[in-house]
């Protein structure tokens, strides 16, 4: 018997509340067609007032915290009865959060001090219900070991002119130019683009929705291939 095809429309829609490509290229791979909603979160207020009020956070608490934080902000914006999906991403690496480096100076002392060690990439996932009848509100964070390779410094500051190192977390990426100088990961790939499928799809089943409910028959742009 034949499979059933896919609807062209899925059952349930995810809004995405983030301006990431990769994201967003990351979910289309997998099937689904995310509505894209860039938060409006200023993370550093985000992160230091949750500071204030618990005390030093870990890590992966301040991935989950921006997460949620865009979840939220996009989910009082939006009127459709969708799912919203927020995630932030950080690098641990000796105790220490990075996000994306300020400048290029910074992004080449990132990776002097990254090459031929490892780093933890967790990544924050945020869902919110919004359709009628929902209302669940839910997240997770994951969290993958990455390996650096050995690189010159020549590499280094060849790699950050490129412009890429500035616009990711932890100033690397596995999916793009910086994929030749990571050895290995432990976990999750998915993870170190910026969006656990597996843990979404996790997320997605606590919240009473199948991962085929949020999958539908994309319609191909040119850019897909």
């Amino acid at each position: 018997m034949p499979p059933s095809p896919l609807p062209d429309v899925p059952a349930v829609q995810i809004v995405l509340a983030s301006a990431s490509p990769a994201r967003r290229s990351t979910l289309r791979s997998a099937g689904v067609e995310p509505v894209v909603h860039v938060s409006e979160v200023d993370e550093d207020l985000t992160v230091a007032e949750a500071t204030e009020r618990y005390g030093l956070l870990e890590p992966a608490d301040i991935a989950l915290l921006l997460a949620r934080a865009k979840a939220e902000d996009v989910a009082g914006r939006v009127d459709d009865e969708v799912v919203v999906l927020g995630c932030d991403s950080v690098l641990e690496l000796d105790g220490e959060v990075h996000g994306k480096p300020a400048d290029a100076e910074e992004a080449v002392l990132r990776w002097q001090r990254m090459r031929g060690r490892s780093g933890v990439l967790h990544t924050g996932h945020w869902l919110i219900d919004e359709r009628q009848g929902g209302g669940a509100t839910l997240g997770a964070t994951a969290s993958t070991t990455v390996h650096f390779a050995e690189i010159s410094d020549g590499e280094i500051e060849a790699y950050v002119a490129t412009g890429e190192p500035l616009t990711v977390a932890g100033a690397f990426t596995i999916d793009g130019l910086g994929g030749a100088f990571i050895q290995a990961v432990e976990g999750d790939h998915h993870n170190v683009v910026g969006l656990s499928l597996p843990l979404l799809r996790e997320l997605l089943a606590d919240a009473g929705i199948e991962w085929f409910d949020v999958v539908g028959s994309l319609r191909r742009g040119p850019d897909c291939g």
